[in-house]
């Protein structure tokens, strides 16, 4: 027994190492069948990672996977995936591994698929992404057969996707989470397939959504019958959310197409089954709904699909005197009437429309009612509408179970009548619009998390013409502030049915407007209580184009009271300009042009502005800007005209970026006063003594600043203070940081008591009348500033400067006597003749010139009258600056 379990254990170990380790003999020849597979039937690249072999995971059969396969097509789709599965695995008998390959082809029992992605698309000229097979033409059978035929008698489908997209009819269906299995026989002329099918379905027609990711399923039972390509729906039930649908009749492959011959309706006729056809995210749990009424959908799908035309349609859905309550809600919706049909009688697919006849309902006293027509559905679609009826919005969460951040109040009021083609909304090609009617909506309250304040519409009327839509009527409040306005909107429903630009003229009044009405506080906090570095900048709405005038008898903004506001905003291509906007404030005027634009990801600004007569200390107290454009101003009370320039990036809250912050700036200031603080002039003041800076005269002062790179830079200007002339200029920083120079020409008499004695002691006129430079450098920063003057080595210059100028003048006064001496002494002999005064009077010259270098004259070829003349003069000039020795010789 033992011996006998022995050699059963050691076939068993025989056997299975045989199944592990034979796979690997055949694994290359699957490979190269595979290849060949592809190669012979598909005109496409085809790329996997691996194709493997096993003997274990279904024995007694062979099982070949085929991992990360991706199709990609040629051209017209070059490069475009056609399709992707990370997984394809086929059981084959193992006794088809051991065929020659001259042998019949192998024969394939079941497939899975897993994870399946695949994407069928038509393009404008008609071409189809998936004609991907190769035509074989002149080919015998045994050479047809290729490496693989089909006995499958189980497949499945999981965890997959499938997109149609149909480029010149703008259809697009999206299947996604698709689970597919069927069951049968494929090997006989006839047989049965059972399946069970579950998916998310998303269709949509020219850019309008019919389903979106709506959950089907679908149970049938298919018979096959193989030999002439039929396959027939025998007892079957498909579901749209919670609708149950069931089908009968067939679908036949010809040559050309399909032969189709389908008719299909729900079995129950209850109105509940209308609420199961809305998404289960809108309608929540429908099974406790009281219902009333009939709700029916009946249809045929009968005729031939080909490349030319499609069957004939004849779908009704219809739902007549029904209503529906929720438990938990209070209000009822009644006398639902619904007769929509969707045809085509002729095969064409550009002949198919549809007809919501009615879509009527009532809640409460107010009745509402709609008509629609659209036909030439996958071309130029054609509209056709009416309107009329009461809502009151309020409602609306009472009878249905919406879960809405903010709670909607109002009553809308509407009686229209549109047609159009949806060529016309996309060209806005207004002649082909026509509408008419009126709407009206009161006590409507908007709210949002974008904004702080509820928008209470107390009032809005819109007339509908041709093409546009007018405003007669709005008036709105929000907080403390509140807006009127009228205008004309030229194609709205371009921009609700085309995402196309909505395009108007306003004109907006309003009493009293506070910024902060319409701003959210900011909540971009994290949990350290910082600010998020990943806030968005608001952006200017890419759909909007219009001109707005503006009137406002009060602007607020932060701690700005703007009076008398009027202007024009434009609004195109994300950028706000402002044209003449003009105001009061700060007791003076202001004057706007510019603009704004949000196009790129960090906003950007331009603007001229221009103040006139502005309050110096109210303008530059309350204007940040300001402040750090003429950061000393704010000492300064009087009046100011300026004008300036700016560009630069702004913050996420629409604030100006001083760094990036350039242009330049025109200031003049009309009469001002200044007060002295702890700062700059006080600095000043300790420094320069006498200058009393209150007094100063700044009256009509002009200058110009140009500010960049986060500095700004002043001009030289001028200005006096009594009849001392200042000039001042430097740059400062938005950083505070400081460097100035003030250069004061100091009159000689402001320079202390010595400078004033030797003035005094000259007795000139002209010496009063001089002046030095005194400069004064100013760093730091505002509120630490350092102060360098170069008073000290002025005033000591000055010094040196006035004793030099006494002593040239003492001498002068020394010569002009002793000139007038000697010409006393010549002029008494009158009978000396010309040539010898001549010849003194250049004595006189020479002796002078002498004395004052400190020589002392030795001409020995003079003649005795000279030698005299020079001892005379001498002995004066020796006198007159103070020489007490006496000369022995004298004059007798």
């Amino acid at each position: 027994m033992k011996k006998a379990l022995k050699i059963t254990g050691i076939a068993i170990l025989i056997i299975t190492s045989l199944l592990i380790m034979l796979p690997f003999a055949f694994q290359g020849k699957i490979k190269d069948m595979v290849k060949r597979f592809i190669n012979q039937n598909l005109n496409a690249k085809v790329e996997f990672s691996d194709v493997s072999l096993s003997f274990i995971r279904n024995f007694p059969q062979a099982q070949v996977r085929v991992n990360d396969l991706i199709i990609t097509n040629f051209k017209p789709f070059k490069d475009e995936t056609f399709a992707t599965a990370k997984d394809i695995s086929f059981t084959i008998s193992i006794k088809e591994l051991f065929k020659k390959v001259s042998d019949d082809p192998i024969v394939i029992n079941t497939i899975s698929i897993d994870e399946a992605l695949l994407n069928l698309k038509t393009d404008k000229l008609g071409n189809n992404n998936y004609d991907i097979t190769k035509e074989k033409e002149n080919q015998s059978n045994s050479e047809s057969k290729g490496n693989f035929t089909f006995d499958i008698q189980d497949y499945k489908i999981n965890n997959s996707a499938f997109y149609y997209i149909d480029e010149g009819s703008d259809i697009l269906i999206h299947i996604t989470e698709l689970n597919h299995e069927g069951h049968g026989f494929f090997s006989t002329e006839v047989s049965e397939l059972n399946t069970q099918s579950k998916a998310n379905l998303s269709i949509s027609l020219d850019s309008t959504n019919y389903l979106n990711s709506n959950p089907i399923k679908l149970d049938a039972l298919i018979d096959l019958d193989l030999e002439n390509s039929k396959y027939s729906f025998k007892d079957n039930k498909g579901y749209i959310n919670d609708l149950p649908i069931e089908f009968q009749g067939f679908v036949k492959l010809l040559e050309n197409g399909q032969q189709i011959d389908i008719t299909f309706e729900n079995p129950e006729s209850d109105f509940k089954n209308f609420l199961a056809v809305i998404p289960k995210t809108y309608s929540k749990n429908i099974e406790d709904v009281q219902t009333s009424g009939e709700f029916k959908v009946k249809g045929s799908i009968k005729g031939l699909n080909s490349e030319e035309t499609i069957p004939n349609l004849d779908i009704k859905i219809s739902s007549n005197n029904a209503s529906f309550k929720y438990p938990d809600l209070p209000k009822r919706v009644s006398n639902i009437s619904i007769e929509t049909e969707l045809k085509n009688e002729t095969g064409h697919i550009n002949d198919t429309y549809i007809n919501i006849n009615a879509l009527n309902f009532k809640i409460d006293e107010d009745v509402f009612k709609s008509s629609a027509t659209l036909k030439n559905l996958t071309k130029n679609m054609l509209v056709n509408a009416k309107i009329d009826g009461v809502l009151n919005l309020e409602n609306i969460t009472k009878v249905y179970p919406l879960e809405l951040k903010n709670p909607l109040t109002g009553v809308l009021k509407g009686n229209i009548h549109t047609s159009f083609d949806m060529n016309a909304i996309e060209t806005n090609t207004y002649q082909r619009i026509k509408n008419s009617g009126s709407v009206s909506i009161t006590d409507f309250v908007f709210s949002s998390e974008d904004i702080v304040n509820p928008i209470h519409i107390s009032q809005a009327n819109m007339t509908f013409n041709p093409g546009t839509v007018s405003l007669k009527n709005f008036k709105a409040k929000a907080g403390e502030s509140d807006i009127s306005a009228t205008g004309t909107i030229n194609n709205l429903l371009g921009f609700l049915l085309s995402n196309n630009t909505l395009k108007g003229n306003f004109n907006v009044n309003s009493n009293l407007f506070k910024v902060s009405d319409f701003m959210n506080e900011d909540k971009t906090v994290s949990e350290n209580n910082k600010t998020s570095g990943d806030k968005e900048s608001l952006k200017i709405p890419d759909f909007l184009e219009c001109i707005i005038s503006t009137t406002a008898q009060t602007v607020v903004y932060d701690n700005l009271n703007l009076k008398n506001v009027t202007g024009t905003l434009f609004i195109k291509d994300q950028k706000a300009s402002l044209q003449n906007m003009t105001s009061s404030i700060f007791d003076g005027k202001l004057a706007i042009n510019g603009d704004v634009s949000t196009i790129e990801k960090t906003p950007i600004f331009n603007l001229n502005i221009g103040a006139s007569d502005f309050d110096i200390s109210q303008s530059f107290k309350n204007l940040e800007l300001f402040q750090n454009l003429a950061p000393i101003a704010k000492l300064l009370q009087g009046k100011l005209n300026t004008s300036l320039n700016l560009s630069g990036s702004l913050d996420e809250e629409f604030s100006p970026v001083l760094s990036s912050v350039s242009g330049d700036a025109l200031a003049e200031l009309l009469t001002t006063k200044i007060n002295i603080e702890d700062g700059i002039l006080s600095k000043l003041g300790s420094s320069i003594n006498f200058i009393d800076f209150e007094k100063l005269d700044l009256k009509n002062v002009k200058t110009k600043l140009e500010f960049a790179n986060g500095k700004v830079a002043v001009k030289p200007f001028n200005f006096k203070y009594q009849d001392i002339k200042i000039e001042v200029w430097g740059a400062h920083g938005f950083d505070k940081s400081l460097d100035y120079n003030a250069v004061f020409n100091v009159p000689a008499k402001y320079l202390g008591s010595e400078v004033n004695r030797l003035i005094s002691q000259i007795n000139d006129v002209q010496v009063n009348n001089i002046t030095i430079p005194v400069t004064a450098n100013i760093t730091g920063i505002f509120t630490k500033p350092i102060v360098k003057t170069d008073l000290t080595s002025g005033v000591k210059n000055l010094t040196n400067q006035l004793i030099e100028i006494q002593k040239q003048k003492l001498l002068n006064q020394g010569k002009d006597k002793v000139k007038d001496l000697i010409g006393d002494v010549i002029g008494g002999n009158k009978t000396k003749t010309d040539s010898i005064k001549k010849q003194q009077n250049n004595t006189v010259e020479t002796v002078l010139n002498d004395i004052l270098k400190n020589k002392t004259p030795q001409d020995s070829t003079a003649t005795d009258s000279t030698k005299a003349t020079k001892k005379i003069i001498k002995n004066v000039l020796g006198g007159l600056i103070g020489n007490k020795k006496k000369d022995k010789d004298t004059v007798n």
